[in-house]
């Protein structure tokens, strides 16, 4: 049996083409593994602690192997609490809304928070290690325009800051085992909408029989 972790980031709810297809996903997952478990991380949900002035000195008390003052150790502990999911879980998917040419800035904000030395990743004088090592991730990237075609207006080498950032938080946290599937041209008209959505379900269907 197996741990998924789902984590929704948009806040369109039933008007979301990233849920959507992440749904399709787990309805398809359920089916195929009825066993596994699966926690949902809405992160319009989420007590998102500002990373402020204790947030900052536990860190750095963390790096110098100073003691935690009571505030520090109650915003560390904070910050464990948000990553333990991550932890705990066998495998991620993520529903990542295109915004600004990235991501949502909940998303960034709770990776802000959980991006933390001893918690997601080690550092030493070798470098950076992941602790989510041994995990696998599906990520649904939805975006409204177009960003693969030779004539498109916004060319994902020059405007795409969205997969390339999860894609390598996933790789700096340890998880290298990526699939990945795309829905765009979203704001295109009613009939381009649905039959991107269409499809992607379809990929992510598949996709999640053998995930």
């Amino acid at each position: 049996m197996s741990n998924l972790l789902y984590v929704e980031c948009s806040p369109r709810k039933k008007r979301s083409a990233s849920i959507e297809v992440s749904r399709a996903f787990l309805d398809a997952y359920v089916a195929a593994r009825p066993s596994d478990t699966i926690e949902t991380m809405d992160v319009w949900n989420l007590d998102l602690p500002e990373f402020d002035g204790e947030a900052m000195g536990a860190k750095y008390a963390g790096l110098s192997g100073a003691t935690l003052t009571a505030a520090q150790q109650a915003a560390w502990e904070k910050v464990a609490e948000l990553a333990q999911p991550f932890a705990e879980a066998d495998k991620l998917l993520i529903g990542v809304p295109l915004w600004n040419f990235s991501i949502p800035y909940k998303l960034k904000h709770l990776i802000d928070v959980v991006s933390q030395k001893d918690v997601l990743f080690n550092f030493d004088g070798n470098g950076f290690t992941g602790r989510l090592t041994g995990k696998k991730a599906a990520v649904i990237y939805a975006r409204g325009l177009d960003y693969f075609s030779s004539s498109s207006p916004t060319p994902a080498a020059a405007y795409d800051f969205q997969r390339p950032y999860v894609e390598m938080w996933l790789n700096f946290v340890g998880i290298s085992d990526i699939a990945t599937i795309v829905v765009e041209k979203t704001l295109f008209g009613p009939e381009l909408d649905e039959s991107a959505r269409t499809e992607a379900k379809r990929k992510a269907a598949l996709l999640a029989r053998v995930f």
